[in-house]
């Protein structure tokens, strides 16, 4: 689940078992002032217990979600409540409090055909400090049997750090973009951004970037962005304007989301271009 607990839970019980690392979208929504307020985002790994993803937005822990995740090749997607276990600035860990039997089950198949099975506990280091700090604790054991146990606690350690190491890459990798698909859709349907600007869901607005302060650097960055027949954000490519400003555009521009493009009444892969101005 998340990479930190909350207050009074025991830190033995954090992401036992198995997770998938995947990809998918999904959307939180949370109930703020009597209001609904759905937050996107990426899932990055999954299980049946829960999921931990980056989202577009702040929550709180201990706040009661709902989550609509959108696996690939299903024709509905998986709803269900969950709770906030863990929230860092764009991490976010979720625990499912309202997943059916029915739905633990396809969500388990699934996520075990889909993705690589990482097995993360971080409970078992401390286990093996223990036990190992138990047995050199004995003076009636031999010394091989202390170098022993002491063997077996360091290769637990590197392996649990290895794993960990493994965890927070991908967390890393989604933030900054470098984790894409190989391969992007055709577009279907060259948009224009006026038409494109009715359908937006979810916008968020990019800081002006600390480094370009200095230089007062302001301007009109235009973006060419594509979007999937699900209103996500598949690609965003600058198009002209500094480089500085058009890397915060883009950052900004993928947690963006679109009612689906229709042609015909059916959804499609739609290029559209998005223009977004900076002043200092």
């Amino acid at each position: 689940m998340a990479p930190a607990p909350m207050n009074g839970h025991n830190p033995s019980s954090r992401r036992r078992g198995l997770r998938h690392a995947l990809q998918v979208p999904l959307d939180v929504t949370v109930l703020r002032w009597g209001i609904p307020d759905t937050v996107p985002g990426r899932s990055l790994n999954l299980s049946p217990n829960g999921v931990a993803a980056i989202l577009a937005g702040e929550l709180s822990p201990g706040e009661k979600v709902g989550v609509e995740i959108r696996l690939p090749e299903s024709e509905n997607p998986l709803r269900t409540r969950a709770l906030v276990r863990h929230h860092d600035k764009l991490r976010c860990g979720f625990e499912f409090i309202g997943l059916s039997e029915e739905q633990r089950t396809a969500l388990s198949t699934w996520a075990e055909n889909a993705g690589p099975a990482l097995a993360v506990n971080e409970s078992a280091l401390s286990v093996a400090q223990t036990h190992f700090n138990r047995e050199a604790a004995d003076s009636s054991l031999p010394a091989l049997s202390r170098r022993g146990w002491l063997f077996l606690f360091l290769s637990a350690a590197v392996l649990l750090s290895v794993l960990w190491w493994r965890w927070h890459r991908g967390w890393e990798d989604l933030e900054s973009g470098l984790r894409k698909s190989q391969s992007l859709p055709q577009a279907q349907a060259q948009v224009p951004a006026e038409a494109m600007q009715k359908l937006v869901r979810h916008r968020v607005d990019p800081e002006y970037p600390a480094a370009a302060r200095p230089q007062k650097l302001q301007g009109i960055v235009v973006l060419d962005v594509l979007v999937g027949r699900d209103g996500t954000v598949l690609n965003v490519r600058p198009l002209g304007g500094p480089a500085i400003l058009a890397q915060a555009a883009v950052e900004a521009l993928r947690w963006w989301r679109f009612e689906p493009y229709r042609v015909k009444g059916k959804t499609a892969v739609a290029e559209t271009t998005v223009a977004v101005e900076f002043k200092p």
